[in-house]
Order: structure tokens, then C-alpha cells, then sequence
């Protein structure tokens, strides 16, 4: 009894390796087709199989095999088990007319062939389809360096389960997206379709023709089918694929005439941003300027570099470039930006130059401009300075009407007692110490020390604070930067890399050595020496 059993066992556990592949069935969603146009088909097999087990080679020679997918099925029924492996292949006529599908042969058992009409490309309108793409282009003719704008636009009119929108394909030119993807929906012909756009630019380098492959979709979609014997649908992911129609662009060569670096456009035009649109500055504050190349369908690549034109009496120190493109009414808009600190060194009257960027115009093929007209700006003294030659205009009148014989006698009196006590002052040896000599020196030691502080910190804004603050003590009066520039070569060129590590968009580390160096190289008694050198010349 015990034996019985166990063989029956056996039996059910190798009754489906037994029960072994006995159909081959193949079927097609649509017939006819579109030349050119993917449609899927299924070949199903009433065993589990490996994937491998089906051969699609022998479809070459008419079709164009796409994507393929294995999918696998087990069913139990009152003890009754049936398995089932299903293949799905994405395939393309080759030629119009009647096309076969070939017969499969999967271990012995084969399928029956399928005889496929194909009718060629416009016999039936786009839009009856499921799934479309619809490419085109903004020229027909471009020249070497102009952005070409390629539009694709995928319609669906079927539930999107996963997909991929694929570049098209060119040889000699460079191509990549623009902007973002725009998802919306459509009308056509009394069908909604959701559609889904994409926009590329494409650059050419070399003349001639250039063949634009379209851009491909390969995805699954959800289809709704009837089960067999069934009331109700249900919805089942497929593949589908489809290609945009190609498109060929001749390429222009650069016009003989044409002078200058090569920039081709539909319109440039030349920008400039000025603080608060003031004129008048003044002296060793930074005036931040900004100028900016904006053409219309360029890439941002293809926009020349910009050089802020130097002007005597004005240094300046320009940031990194920033190049930025964007679409704005199907349009292309490109910009390339130069923001520069420019700091002027003294006061007068400044001229900065003009700029002027040759262009090509595509639309009428010819030379133009863009330009920036020259501008005049003022720069005055600064405040301090100012502050510290005020004059009273009364007070000195009073003493030229009042006072000014008594004056010149006193002055003439204490004239002669300073020659007499400076020539018996000379005829002693100078055994004053020198650091008590001078009592700028007790203030030196100080102020080097905050300027000591704050180059560790690498604090550009406070180094530049201290080093101002010491020279208004050791000169007494209120001193820029432009000032103390005038003072030695050194010290110009420390104060130099102090505004360049200030204004520069990039970090610097401040060169507290040059500074410290410039600073004692310095002697505050350079001017008195030189007075000094005057009275001897007239006693």
C-alpha cells in the first residue's frame, strides 16, 4: 500500500516533465502595418522554457527586430498544472506588400507562418496610431556654428508604463538637450493624446550635408484586452516602439566677407548694468560693472569671450565669466556675462571705450554690430581727503586785515632763535635714543600688531582697515588707500594685491610678508627730510 502511494507520488511530481511542450502558437496585434512602423509579436509556447529557446534570427531578412521580452506563466486546476512561456518581439517591416512571418521551431513542435500586408509610408494617417513621433526643425539651410533647434514630440493616446525618448543620431555636428521636457495633452482629430516634448540644439562644424537620424522611443505601454471567455478587460504592458522621419540640413561655409571672430545669430545685442546708474564716484571706492552678450538661438559655447577694457587711472579686477542658455517662447536665448570691481586710483574725468562684437544675421545674411557706446564717468576726491584741507574763509581774512604785521614780525623773531638752537644742536653729538625720537614710533609697534592680527585671520576687509588706520597716525590726517599707494613702489604694490584679493570672486590668501615688508621699508620722515633739505638750501 505504502509502495502504491509513493509511486503515485512520483508520478504527479514528473507528470509535467513529461507532459512536455506539445503548441507553438504566434499572432500579431494589427494587420496590415505601416512600412517603417513597430508592431509586436507574440509567440507562445505551453511549456516553461528558457528564453533563449526561440530563434529570431530567421527574421532578418525582412524585419527590423527590436526589443524582445520573456515572460512565464503557471497554472493549477483541480491537480491539473499547465505552464506557459510567452515571448514578446517588436519588429519593423523592411518592405511594402506581403511580407511572411516565417514558422518557429521550438523543439520539434513548429508554429504557422503569418502572412503580413504592408502598406507603405502616408497610405494611413499618423494619428490612427497609438503611438507617434512627430520631429521638425527651425531652418532647412544653417551655416558652420549655427544652433539648429530640433523639436521632437511624442503623442500617446495609450497609458505610458516606462519609456525612453532617445537623441537622434547625426555624423559631423554636435547635438544636446535644451531646457526641460514639457508634458501636456492634444486634440487630434477628435483623439486626446498625451504629448510629451523635448527640444535639442544642434551645431554643425563642417559644410555640407548633414542627415539628422530621428530620435527613437522605445518603451511599454498599457493596452486593455479581452480575456478569453471573459466579461471583463484587463490591462496588459506591451513594448512598442517608433522612429521620427529623417531630415537633411545643408551647411554653409563662413561668407567671404565676413571680418572678425565668427558668431552667427538671428540678433546680438550688447548690455551693460551700472550701480544705481550713478556717474560720479569717487577715488578708491569700487564701482561694480557688469556687461553682458545676448543672442537669440546660439549656443552658449559658440558666444566670444569678453575683455573689460582697461582705462588709465582705473584698475580692474574682472570675475569668472558665466555663460547661460534658456528657452523662452520656442526661442533660444543665450547670454555670456562679465562682472568686473572696477576701483579708480584718483580723481579726474574717465572715458571707458567702447565695445563692439561683429555678427552674422542669418535671417539677412549680412555683417552687423552689436555695440556698447562709450561712457564718461567722474571721479572726485574722497570725503576724508576732502575733510582735511577745509579752510575758514572768515578766520583767514581776519588775519590778513588784522593781524598780519605782527605776524610777520613774530614769525621772523621765532625763525631766528630756531636757526640759533639748531646750529648749537648740530655742534652736539646725538645721544637721544631713536626709538624715543620719534613718537610715531610708539604708536608703530601698535598698529603693526592689528595689521599683523588681522593678515592671520586672512580678514582682506580688516587688513585693509588696519593698514588705513596706521597711516592716518603716522601722517596725522585722514588717508585712503589711493593715498597711501603714492607713499613707495612697495607699498603700491601690497595695497595692489589687497584690493585683488577684495574684489576677486575667488578666494586669496593676503600676502602678509609683501604688506609687512612695504610697510617698514616705509620711513614716515620722507617728506620732513626733504623740507629740511629746502631750509638749508635757503637760511
Amino acid at each position: 500500500m505504502v509502495t502504491r502511494i509513493l509511486f503515485s507520488l512520483v508520478l504527479l511530481v514528473i507528470a509535467p516533465s513529461v507532459m512536455a511542450l506539445t503548441k507553438v502558437e504566434t499572432s500579431i496585434e494589427k494587420n496590415p502595418v505601416i512600412e517603417g512602423e513597430y508592431f509586436v509579436l507574440n509567440v507562445t509556447a505551453d511549456d516553461d522554457l528558457n528564453a533563449g529557446a526561440l530563434d529570431t534570427s530567421i527574421l532578418l531578412n525582412d524585419f527590423i527586430v527590436g526589443r524582445t521580452s520573456v515572460g512565464r506563466s503557471t497554472q493549477m486546476i483541480n491537480f491539473k498544472t499547465t505552464k506557459e512561456t510567452r515571448w514578446q518581439v517588436l519588429l519593423s517591416p523592411k518592405y511594402t506588400g506581403n511580407v511572411t512571418i516565417p514558422a518557429f521551431n521550438i523543439n520539434g513542435v513548429s508554429s504557422d507562418p503569418i502572412i503580413l500586408q504592408v502598406a507603405p509610408k502616408g497610405s494611413q494617417p499618423q494619428e490612427s496610431a497609438n503611438l507617434y513621433i512627430e520631429a521638425s526643425t527651425n531652418v532647412d539651410e544653417a551655416y558652420i556654428g549655427q544652433l539648429i533647434t530640433y523639436k521632437v514630440k511624442l503623442y500617446l493616446a495609450v497609458e505610458l508604463q516606462r519609456g525612453v525618448l532617445s537623441a537622434p543620431v547625426i555624423k559631423g555636428a554636435t547635438i544636446k538637450q535644451i531646457g526641460e521636457d514639457k508634458d501636456g495633452t492634444e486634440i487630434v482629430n477628435g483623439r486626446r493624446f498625451r504629448v510629451i516634448e523635448r527640444t535639442y540644439g544642434i551645431v554643425a562644424d563642417l559644410p555640407g550635408e548633414i542627415v539628422i537620424n530621428g530620435a527613437t522611443f522605445s518603451g511599454d505601454v498599457l493596452i486593455e484586452t479581452q480575456r478569453r471567455g471573459g466579461m471583463f478587460g484587463f490591462n496588459e504592458s506591451i513594448p512598442m516602439q517608433t522612429e521620427a522621419d529623417r531630415k537633411v540640413i545643408q551647411i554653409n561655409s563662413f561668407p567671404p566677407s565676413y571680418q572678425g571672430e565668427w558668431l552667427v545669430s538671428d540678433l546680438v545685442t550688447l548690455r551693460e548694468t551700472w550701480p544705481e546708474e550713478q556717474t560720479t564716484f569717487e577715488a578708491g571706492s569700487p564701482i561694480t560693472r557688469t556687461i553682458s552678450l545676448i543672442a537669440l538661438n546660439v549656443d552658449e559655447n559658440s558666444l566670444p569671450e569678453l575683455a573689460m577694457p582697461a582705462t588709465e587711472g582705473m584698475k580692474i579686477y574682472p570675475e569668472k565669466p558665466l555663460r547661460q542658455t534658456g528657452v523662452r517662447d520656442d526661442q533660444v536665448i543665450s547670454q555670456y556675462s562679465l562682472t568686473a570691481a572696477i576701483v579708480p586710483t584718483k580723481a579726474g574725468t574717465y572715458t571707458l571705450p567702447e565695445i563692439k562684437v561683429p555678427w552674422w544675421n542669418a535671417q539677412l545674411k549680412q555683417q552687423e554690430y552689436a555695440v556698447l557706446p562709450a561712457k564718461t564717468i567722474t571721479v572726485i576726491a574722497s570725503q576724508m581727503e576732502d575733510n582735511t584741507l577745509t579752510v575758514t574763509p572768515q578766520t583767514q581774512t581776519q588775519v590778513d586785515q588784522g593781524y598780519w604785521p605782527w605776524l610777520t614780525g613774530l614769525f621772523a623773531a621765532l625763525w631766528l632763535i630756531t636757526l640759533v638752537l639748531w646750529r648749537k644742536a648740530a655742534s652736539k653729538p646725538n645721544v637721544v635714543d631713536a626709538a624715543t625720537s620719534n613718537p610715531a614710533n610708539t604708536t608703530h609697534k601698535a598698529n603693526i600688531s592689528a595689521i599683523v592680527d588681522a593678515c592671520d585671520k586672512n580678514n582682506v576687509s580688516d587688513v585693509i582697515t588696519a593698514v588705513q588706520a596706521y597711516f592716518s597716525t603716522v601722517l596725522a590726517k585722514p588717508t585712503t588707500l589711493a593715498q597711501i599707494s603714492e607713499l613707495s613702489a612697495e607699498l603700491s604694490q601690497a595695497i595692489s594685491s589687497l584690493q585683488a584679493g577684495k574684489y576677486s570672486q575667488q578666494t586669496h590668501a593676503v600676502n602678509k610678508k609683501q604688506l609687512i615688508d612695504a610697510i617698514n621699508l616705509y620711513s614716515p620722515n620722507q617728506q620732513q627730510a626733504k623740507a629740511s633739505l629746502i631750509a638749508d638750501l635757503n637760511p
